[in-house]
């Protein structure tokens, strides 16, 4: 299947790109997976462990291409306070991430779950404006996370230490932005990191490096085995099930959010379609690996993605790369990867920031509705104050609003009286909860005649509500001698009405002769 090639070539990619942007990625993962781990308060090789089963099980089955995987700083947020509420309520120091591992699991087969029942599709429904939003926070996000490599043993870099990681900074930047001018051949990114690495190993400056930044945040360096099983162990109390469900789903609505949003800008970026659903049980299957082999979990990571894309990574094979070159680092390459300098991947990450922020943000400030530019605002605020799923579905929510109240007052209404004395209200635009009182104002029940018929030839009834409209609606002409008759429902708000008809006592004309109809509806009353 096409979606299952290693290599894609349709869209720039080969081989040599593949595994030149899978080892740019597993750099950078390092320092990430380190720093994430350290936020959520387990060890370093728990994170690293995350972030290589993450980036394999997700680059082989996922459903994008070229989108990297692991250990992610929204995930990490919500699992520092599951990892220390563990702590207290297993009653050791082990147990929060006992719990961390379960929760893991069932995350993961809820994240399975939604990939099954096939929910990706869902990720249609977030405006552009929230994804606008989204990139923007996430980029802030990014920027912020990398002040903090800024410091040493909580302190702020001062004097020539700061001089030089700064100037190294610009150096990595610098060489990212001049050597896509010299060739195309080789990752910017992996070259700024070489030049800048063997810069401070031959040249003898002193500067923070991988090493130093890990044994600085308590770690001991980053060598370690192969992960191997091992089944989680709590008690399943009722109360453990309680504590750990929330969290599961948290987990599992954020990593689903990120990784869908993820999948939608790298698909814009290289002008492909990616399978969300298929996207979705891969990341659940990885997170599953993870409760069982002793890693932190996570989901898709934009940063990380975006470098591999920019680096000419498209293909499955290179996000394979990246996870075999880290848990490489892991096993043979720690003495080596622990000297390179945090300041060249701060440097990569701030080229990252730029390329993520949209910048069209500022041009569009006075060409769109400012619903949208408030939404904007609030999903770029709510993803820095809090995390993205909060951001996401707040920015969905107040848009889904904005939509609803445009259209409630779009419903209008025609009126005329043709030869036979029938009153006809012809009716345009929507008829669901938000339109149901202008839609009522429309009539004049009292100064109507006998017979009245509304067509929703240029109309729907969307909902309950609409129909409880209709339905009161009817009554009220009831009341007053007068009948109403519906005229030119769609097949769908036929069916709908059929559904409600214990509930709601209207009557559909089914003949495109109104005036027929009507005369037999007369005679089965005269009947009756």
């Amino acid at each position: 299947m096409k979606a299952f090639k290693l290599i894609d070539t349709t869209n720039g990619g080969s081989v040599k790109n593949d595994i030149l942007s899978g080892l740019t990625v597993a750099l950078a993962l390092v320092p990430e997976a380190v720093a994430f781990a350290f936020v959520a308060g387990i060890s370093p090789v728990v994170g690293l462990y995350g972030a290589f089963m993450m980036g394999l099980v997700t680059a082989v089955f996922g459903g994008r291409p070229g989108m990297i995987s692991g250990a992610t700083g929204a995930m990490a947020v919500v699992m520092v306070h599951l990892v220390s509420e563990g702590n207290v309520l297993g009653g050791n120091d082990s147990a929060g991430l006992q719990f961390l591992f379960v929760t893991l699991i069932m995350a993961g087969f809820i994240q399975l779950a939604a990939g099954v029942f096939r929910l990706g599709k869902f990720v249609r429904m977030i405006p552009h404006s929230v994804m606008m939003g989204f990139v923007n926070g996430l980029a802030i996000v990014i920027f912020l996370s990398q002040l903090g490599m800024f410091k040493t043993h909580g302190e702020w870099l001062t004097g020539t230490a700061l001089y030089t990681m700064l100037g190294m900074v610009a150096l990595t930047m610098a060489i990212m932005i001049g050597v896509p001018f010299l060739t195309k051949k080789v990752p910017a990114a992996l070259t700024a990191i070489v030049v800048v690495s063997c810069l401070v190993i031959f040249g003898g400056l002193e500067t923070e490096t991988v090493r130093s930044f890990v044994v600085a945040n308590g770690g001991q360096g980053i060598q370690a085995g192969l992960p191997t099983f091992n089944v989680p162990f709590i008690a399943l109390t009722v109360a453990n099930i309680l504590f750990i469900l929330p969290y599961a789903c948290i987990l599992a609505a954020i990593g689903l959010i990120e990784s869908l949003m993820t999948l939608n800008l790298i698909d814009e970026l290289t002008e492909t379609h990616g399978s969300g659903n298929r996207e979705c049980a891969a990341q659940g299957l990885g997170n599953i690996v993870n409760g069982f082999f002793g890693g932190m979990g996570g989901c898709a990571m934009i940063g990380q993605s975006i470098i591999n894309i920019k680096s000419g990574g498209r293909g499955r094979l290179s996000g394979i790369t990246a996870a075999l070159a880290l848990l490489g680092f892991i096993l043979f390459g720690s003495n080596y990867i622990e000297q390179v300098p945090i300041a060249a991947l701060v440097g990569v990450m701030f080229m990252v920031v730029i390329g993520t922020f949209a910048w069209s943000t500022f041009r569009i400030w006075n060409k769109v509705p400012k619903a949208d530019i408030i939404v904007i605002v609030l999903v770029t605020g709510l993803t820095v104050l809090f995390d993205l799923a909060i951001a996401v579905l707040a920015g969905v929510v107040v848009s889904s609003l904005v939509f609803a109240w445009e259209n409630a007052k779009r419903i209008r209404a025609r009126k005329h009286i043709d030869q036979h004395g029938v009153k006809h209200y012809e009716i345009y635009g929507p008829l669901f909860f938000g339109s149901t009182e202008l839609f009522t104002s429309k009539f004049d029940v009292q100064n109507d005649p006998d017979e009245v018929v509304v067509d929703f030839k240029d109309s729907r009834i969307v909902d309950q509500s609409a129909i409880e409209c209709v339905n009161k609606l009817t009554e009220r002409y009831l009341k007053n001698g007068k009948n109403i008759h519906l005229r030119h429902l769609s097949a769908d708000c036929v069916k709908l009405i059929k559904k409600a008809e214990k509930i709601c006592e209207v009557n559909v004309l089914e003949d495109p002769d109104y005036f027929v109809a009507i005369d037999n509806f007369r005679k089965a009353q005269q009947l009756n």
